[in-house]
């Protein structure tokens, strides 16, 4: 649906997902770097000394954590509820994308579009970005990109979160065996952790740079302004 140069681009459950998102990830980064400063370090396997770390630092600073720089039964907590809370908003965005038809008319690269991966790329290094009957869609660095962060990555930090669970590796043994041992899981879902945030990162770079405004207002009210054509 198209009106003068404004295209109804986002769905109403897709922005109230994008929020919800917004609003877990956030709450599960600083409670999570809450979590990480009771032990500040990284390991593989099932063993933690400081002996034989991957990484260990000093820990993150209070203004990055929640509730406080110390208190991991809180900070658990508050973690805990955002998961599930992003685990749901997750489950319910997936099924309704399917459903919907959104993941396949929207996320899924045709051919034509793989094949313009060389170009996409150059036009977004010359900041350049998709004007006209273009833009009324996702170009193929976002569906791809899109596609990694909800098949891959968050898939995997929620396992990897279940697998630090000394109760749910009980009942699901097969947990562990994936990760090869809690400490390692420990470590997939920190750096699961960062790859996310490195996303949401470039993520509001695109917006800033390919429109704040326009992009903003999309997400809040579904139009966005694509602008005229090259010619």
């Amino acid at each position: 649906m198209i009106t003068g140069r404004l295209v109804y681009r986002h769905r109403l459950w897709v922005r109230i997902t994008h929020w919800v998102n917004v609003f877990c990830m956030t709450g599960l980064l600083m409670s999570g770097l809450q979590i990480f400063n009771a032990h500040p370090a990284l390991y593989w396997g099932n063993v933690s000394n400081f002996d034989n770390t991957l990484i260990a630092i000093d820990g993150f600073a209070a203004w990055a954590t929640l509730p406080g720089r110390q208190w991991l039964a809180m900070g658990r907590r508050w973690h805990f509820f955002f998961a599930w809370l992003f685990v749901v908003n997750g489950l319910a965005y997936m099924l309704l994308a399917v459903l919907g038809g959104h993941l396949r008319k929207h996320l899924l690269p045709s051919r034509k579009d793989l094949q313009r991966i060389g170009y996409s790329i150059r036009e977004h290094l010359r900041l350049r970005f998709p004007k006209g009957a273009e833009a009324r869609r996702y170009n193929v660095l976002q569906k791809l990109t899109y596609l990694v962060v909800l098949a891959l990555l968050c898939p995997l930090i929620v396992l990897a979160g279940l697998a630090m669970s000394p109760q749910l590796d009980a009942g699901y043994p097969w947990l562990l065996w994936l990760f090869s041992g809690r400490q390692s899981a420990r470590t997939i879902h920190f750096a699961c952790a960062f790859l996310l945030l490195a996303f949401v990162a470039l993520h509001l770079l695109m917006v800033v740079v390919s429109g704040l405004c326009n992009n903003i207002r999309s997400m809040i009210t579904g139009w966005y302004d694509i602008g005229e054509e090259h010619g």
